[in-house]
């Protein structure tokens, strides 16, 4: 024993033994155990008292240290199996099943720079550029993957309120829609230079969206572009003129997002009057109009073919419809804190309820398993449309504040027709291809924008 305790600690330890064992009421022990540890005769009853409850107190000590050291140590192996899944080689490892991925907190980079409220994001569908768009008037191009500023773009007089990048293959333009009643055009090949200013609507224009042609091979390429506005109508733009070549009247009240299809077909849109409007976006007649929300509806998309057959099965339906066919299901989310999910002909097949406040955006993940939304309840909420469209993820405190905007990275671009005939389920091995080259290009990146300030990316 000396070994471990010194003489003076084995004298302390044997005084509380002596007490302890007096405690419990075993004089001769106590007498016996005296005599044999030698505890000299100045350890009377007044010194005892001192030394009693000593012993179960170290014990008691002891064994909550070690509780704490037992959970020091679970902790310990979490954070370094996360330190080990960061090395190039399990990242691999892990994204092999892209299709499965879901952000988490913490965010990957926090990008602050913008004096108001971030409003909108948009991703580069090539590069790794972001641009953000806020209530201070200017647009910010960002790097997502480095997480830095790479220049700001200024030329609205108001806060913008969307951004989108499109238009003509191999000649990306970048969008912006404000409260100064103007669509602009960017350059991002010549430093975002303003390349040409979209007057028209008579209000603030709340969205835009470059249309896709939907071209076999080249399914993001499109000279159209749509906007929303509080004037009550969507407009379509031909950018490679500036003319406005369709206006869309048919909403009552303030139009607060469109969504096109995969394929440029069709284009949904949402507002004030709590309704929901599927377009033909060729002549402008509406398709179908979907009634179920009891408040404005703040954001619409429409599901990409992936995620048919999850949706077919939550519908009710034995066969999904054909990856061929567009604007298949949709989703809407609103102010009265609901998700609704509908078929494309106005049937409402799901609502999804667990947000706490107004719903600000809505993405597909381009898997096709999940939904996820962003909310002003400051959250990220991902939904399994596998089960029953169960919320099974929630990134709490995703912003410090409202989030107002969410966009997820574009694929990694592959000639791979989308629309083609071998979309159709008649063609297994064709399909199979098909959903192969779509998993492999999927990006898991996701960036938010909120009334923080800020714009948060979450990424594997």
């Amino acid at each position: 024993m000396s070994a471990i305790l010194t003489d003076r600690q084995a004298e302390e330890l044997h005084k509380a033994i002596a007490a302890y064992l007096g405690v419990i009421g075993a004089p001769d022990t106590a007498a016996a155990f005296r005599e044999e540890a030698n505890i000299p005769a100045s350890f009377d009853d007044a010194t005892r008292k001192k030394y009693e409850g000593l012993l179960e107190k170290k014990w008691t000590s002891v064994v909550r240290l070690q509780k704490k050291v037992l959970e020091l140590e679970q902790r310990n192996q979490t954070l370094q199996a996360e330190l080990d899944s960061t090395t190039p080689t399990s990242l691999i490892r892990r994204n092999q099943d892209p299709t499965s991925w879901l952000p988490r907190a913490p965010a990957r980079h926090t990008l602050q720079s913008h004096r108001s409220p971030v409003t909108c994001v948009a991703f580069h569908p090539v590069f790794s550029s972001l641009a953000s768009g806020s209530e201070d008037t200017t647009i910010k191009i960002w790097d997502w993957e480095l997480g830095e500023l790479e220049r700001t773009v200024k030329g609205h007089t108001k806060g913008v309120l969307d951004v989108d990048f499109g238009g003509p293959r191999g000649g990306t333009l970048l969008a912006s829609c404000s409260s100064d009643l103007t669509i602009k055009l960017w350059d991002p090949s010549d430093e975002y230079k303003n390349i040409r200013t979209l007057p028209g609507h008579d209000h603030s224009v709340s969205a835009i969206r470059f249309v896709p042609s939907g071209a076999a091979g080249s399914p993001s390429s499109g000279n159209l572009l749509v906007s929303a506005s509080r004037d009550k109508t969507l407009r379509v733009w031909d950018v490679t003129t500036g003319y406005c070549v369709k206006t869309i009247r048919g909403h009552a009240d303030w139009v607060r997002d469109v969504a096109p299809s995969f394929d440029g077909r069709w284009l949904l849109s949402a507002g004030n009057d709590q309704t929901a409007r599927l377009w033909d976006a060729s002549s402008g007649e509406a398709r179908c109009t979907f009634l179920g929300h009891e408040h404005v509806i703040e954001c619409v998309t429409i599901a990409p073919p992936a995620s048919y057959a999850n949706l077919a099965a939550l519908a009710g339906l034995k066969k999904p419809p054909p990856f061929s066919s567009s604007a298949e299901y949709v989703a809407t989310g609103s102010r009265d804190k609901t998700i609704k999910i509908w078929d494309g002909r106005g049937t409402l097949i799901r609502t999804l309820v667990g947000h706490d406040n107004w719903i600000r955006s809505l993405v597909f993940h381009p898997g096709g398993k999940y939904l996820l939304s962003v909310s002003d309840d400051k959250t990220i909420r991902c939904w399994d449309l596998t089960q029953e469209g169960r919320c099974v993820k929630v990134v709490t405190d995703a912003h410090s504040h409202f989030v107002s905007c969410m966009r997820w990275a574009p694929n990694v671009v592959k000639d791979v027709p989308v629309n083609g005939e071998n979309g159709t389920s008649t063609n297994g091995a064709n399909k199979k291809k098909e959903e192969e080259a779509a998993k492999a290009g999927i990006r898991c990146v996701i960036a938010t924008g909120s009334v923080d300030l800020s714009v948060r990316i979450f990424a594997s």
